[in-house]
């Protein structure tokens, strides 16, 4: 029997939690951190074959940010969404996780051989790894018990972990929770300005254009998005039927225009407006309204699949209208000075919520003005010329014909990925519905 027991650096562990320090104070993100710090410690002679490490996320769409980092594989990263799904939940609450939170422990340990039936489904893919002992652990951050850090350390050594590993793990665990502390609250900041003011905004905002009156103005491909029938909706079945209706909705039409180039710039009432930012020539114009026309496409197969599941459900149908334009737009920080906003404005603005509403004059879900139909192209046939208030001149509005409505093989397979989730994700979902015996409910934003 191989009696060989890894010896452990002092030396080369200080190395680690010294590197953990200067990254936490050099602002390094969250995914920088756990990659570097699985490499190094590695590196420094520990035994592991694979690391399992997630951070509870304040976050609107994420519970929480999960990080496997295999020896010579390195590390994958994935974000856990929240869910109401209530089926499948068997594998957390059959989880070395899940043991952890309802005993209220902050260590497990399991040496695990192949030979003896598996205390932890989990285990059985350990085994094939080749797995021979397996630790757990649960860390608060402190201050808060939604904040905190879960994991998991692996080997495949013959003999497991010694003694001084387990306390070279314990010792450093506590430096990366710190620096992790530090990485998560920089997260946090990130997640929050990109989900409330959209990725270019909010990066402008951590930039440092904070001030009122900081903004610009761009060209840009515009389109409008509105549900009707919503004040109705929320007068005949009540706030929260209205608002889970909203969110189908909006998960169904506007997810197509925050990607490709667009961003949903703001979201008001029941509608949005998204933009594709281009250069003022031809060709980045005719690429942006491009862009737009193939998320309007995508939109519309949504939504027919959306209305077809309500009505199985017996629900009623969710009407829209889309308008798409092409023009100015500022943007920037408006308001008071100690009460700001980041919001979009100009004639550009104005013009496409006017074309949007002409889509119920019409009886017609979608409408664009000759300026973007002349940089998309394709067929288009002209619905008449309106006057809209404020523009001089009457504008000719026009309805997309059949080449532009029809989804290409790309786009069919763009929307088909674009509510994929992964297993690990699927987990997660299953995981926030779970109510553990004893211990705060927020721990409920972390799985194996």
């Amino acid at each position: 029997m191989n009696t060989h027991r890894a010896h452990v650096s002092t030396t080369l562990l200080d190395r680690v939690s010294h590197w953990l320090q200067q990254a936490a104070l050099s602002g390094e993100s969250l995914e920088n951190l756990v990659q570097g710090f699985c490499e190094r410690l590695a590196a420094s002679g520990l035994p592991l074959n694979r690391v399992h490490l997630s951070f509870s996320m304040l976050h609107p769409l994420y519970d929480a940010l999960g990080f496997t980092w295999m020896r010579g594989k390195g590390v994958t990263v994935e974000g856990y969404r929240a869910s109401n799904s209530p089926n499948d939940t068997n594998r957390f609450l059959h989880s070395p996780y899940y043991y952890l939170l309802s005993n209220n422990l902050d260590h497990m340990r399991r040496q695990i051989d192949p030979a003896t039936p598996s205390e932890f489904p989990v285990f059985e893919d350990f085994k094939t790894l080749g797995v021979t002992d397996y630790i757990a652990f649960v860390q608060s951050f402190g201050e808060s018990a939604g904040q905190g850090m879960m994991g998991s350390w692996a080997t495949d050594a013959p003999d497991g972990f010694s003694d001084n590993v387990i306390e070279a793990l314990l010792r450093i665990q506590n430096s990366l929770a710190v620096a992790a502390k530090m990485a998560v609250l920089g997260k946090l900041a990130d997640n929050m300005l990109t989900t409330y003011l959209g990725g270019n905004a909010g990066k402008r905002v951590l930039s440092g254009q904070i001030r009122r009156g900081d903004g610009d103005t761009i060209r840009a491909a515009l389109v409008m998005a509105d549900m009707r029938q919503s004040t109705m909706l929320a007068e005949k079945e009540g706030r929260q039927v209205y608002i889970d209706t909203l969110n189908q909705f909006f998960d169904a039409i506007a997810t197509p225009f925050n990607k490709q180039g667009g961003e949903i710039l703001s979201f008001v009432g029941d509608g949005f407006l998204a933009v594709y930012p281009c250069g003022r020539h031809r060709e980045p114009s005719q690429v942006a309204a491009l862009a737009a026309m193939g998320a309007v496409r995508q939109a519309t197969a949504r939504m027919a699949e959306l209305n077809i599941d309500r009505k199985r459900k017996g629900l009623g149908e969710i009407r829209y209208g889309i308008g798409l334009h092409m023009g100015n737009v500022m943007f920037g920080n408006v308001g008071l000075k100690d009460r700001l906003t980041f919001s979009a404005f100009g004639a550009a603005v104005n013009e496409v919520e006017r074309l949007q509403r002409l889509t119920k004059k019409y009886s017609q879900p979608i409408v664009a003005s000759q300026s973007f139909a002349t940089y998309c192209g394709g067929d288009w046939t002209s619905l008449g010329e309106e006057k809209l208030r404020g523009v001089r001149q009457k504008v000719t509005v026009l309805l997309p014909g059949e080449s532009n409505m029809k989804l290409d093989y790309a786009e069919v397979a763009q929307n088909q990925s674009q509510d994929s989730r992964s297993e690990a994700e699927q987990v997660m979902l299953l995981y926030r519905n779970s109510r553990k015996p004893t211990g705060s409910d927020a721990w409920n934003k972390l799985l194996q």
